[in-house]
């Protein structure tokens, strides 16, 4: 089978568990024997896998100005008009962060609703969105192909532009939803985009039980139309003999995340807090960065907790490698979490895992402790409890490995290959 797919990030350009999924997800089904072609909307540089994934960029596809209407059709985008760019955009980063990077753009006749996407995202986000969607009219012309696969709301626009002009099935991969990510603050805009390709897809894949029973309420899709496939971890990504060694006994307790109101940093430190006023020899990490960071350096400043508790900014690559070595619990307290890769990273390097029961990673972890992300109480009394006594975090080290080896990526491209087969016969 040929998929054309289109995803936001890629190893090695990650801002996040998306570049994570989409690489296990290829890599799998490579190894099935499975041909795809993966659109990514900015220049990299190309992978050296030897899985026989083809690679292009949007930066290397010409475009001019046009009707974006056409390709979209509906009302929504009946008034949209746009001059194409090229440039490096990511997802996450503040509004301000894309003026030394953007391109020069123009949007014209917007609605209201659509005239400005939230700071959250930066406001240049939707033209890199709506130029990725005219580069897929341009591969869907140019290659052959049996199926189409979108990886979250920005992919939207290029799944239904590939698959007007190829008429082929097109499979939406709901990793995340704006709800998640951003609570009641939520973009109008990009829960529209979400609504507009679950409604328009053949299929829908969820990363959880927990993401489709969010879509089935939130978006009015029906369950049948959505199949559930979890996430997973390739072993053979982390290298547990790295050479970071940790220097003395002294104990740290990780956060790895992006700071925003979804991954539950204030319930982090506010645990963090707690456990310091009976073991204030322990050290808490907060790695990562978001729209919340200054906030939560602004609460670590009035909790007196400077010396105990540090901030590292984005990690990447071997910096994440060392901070696992050096920790010895990871907390994953996220108000709301489609899944969570993370936590499975983390079992790998053999750190005992706290995480709130709001993820979907919960639904396949028995070996993990769970709290309700509010109960900062509950989560300090279980961080001490596995500082306090090694045995129960062995316990739970060897009950994780034995777990992770049933967490694979094959697995989840049989689950993906079904759904495919499923939307074929259904032609």
């Amino acid at each position: 089978m040929r998929i054309l797919m289109f995803g936001w990030e890629f190893p090695p350009r990650i801002s996040g568990g998306l570049g994570t999924a989409c690489f296990g997800i290829t890599r799998a089904l490579a190894e099935m024997k499975q041909e795809i072609i993966f659109v990514l909307p900015a220049r990299i540089e190309e992978p050296t896998n030897d899985f026989p994934v083809k690679f292009l960029s949007t930066a290397e596809v010409p475009f001019s100005p046009g009707n974006e209407a056409a390709v979209w059709g509906g009302k929504l985008w009946e008034q949209l008009r746009i001059r194409t760019v090229d440039s490096p955009l990511c997802p996450y980063l503040k509004e301000n962060q894309y003026q030394d990077q953007r391109a020069e753009f123009h949007l014209n006749s917007l609605p209201n609703h659509l005239s400005k996407i939230s700071a959250i995202y930066g406001s240049d986000l939707f033209a890199e969105v709506c130029r990725y969607g005219r580069a897929a009219g341009h591969v869907a012309e140019q290659e052959n192909f049996d199926i189409i696969h979108g990886h979250d709301w920005m992919t939207v626009p290029a799944c239904l532009n590939a698959r007007k002009i190829s008429d082929k099935p097109f499979i939406y991969h709901a990793h995340a939803l704006e709800s998640d990510r951003s609570g009641e603050k939520g973009d109008k805009l990009i829960y529209d985009m979400e609504k507009l390709g679950m409604e328009a897809a053949d299929h829908v894949i969820a990363v959880s039980h927990y993401t489709k029973a969010r879509i089935v309420r939130d978006y009015g899709v029906p369950p049948e139309k959505v199949t559930v496939v979890h996430n997973a971890v390739a072993p053979r990504e982390y290298d547990l003999s790295a050479g970071f060694v940790k220097k003395g006994n002294e104990k740290i307790v990780l956060f790895l995340g992006r700071v925003t109101l979804q991954k539950g940093p204030a319930y982090f430190l506010e645990a963090a807090d707690l456990v310091l006023q009976v073991m204030p020899e322990v050290r808490f990490v907060l790695a990562g960065t978001g729209d919340l960071l200054p906030e939560m350096i602004e609460k670590v400043a009035a909790y007196r907790r400077g010396a105990r508790i540090h901030f590292t900014g984005f990690l990447s690559g071997r910096e994440v490698e060392r901070m696992f070595a050096m920790s010895d619990i990871y907390v994953m307290p996220s108000v709301s979490e489609p899944f969570g890769i993370s936590p499975l990273e983390a079992m790998h390097y053999d750190i005992p895992v706290i995480i709130a029961k709001q993820s979907g990673v919960s639904e396949i972890l028995h070996h993990a402790l769970k709290v309700d992300f509010w109960n900062v109480r509950e989560l300090a009394d279980k961080i001490i409890a596995l500082l306090r006594h090694p045995p129960l975090g062995q316990e739970m080290r060897a009950g994780a490995r034995k777990e992770l080896e049933g967490i694979k990526w094959e697995k989840a491209a049989a689950g993906i290959m079904a759904v495919y087969e499923g939307a074929l016969a259904a032609r």
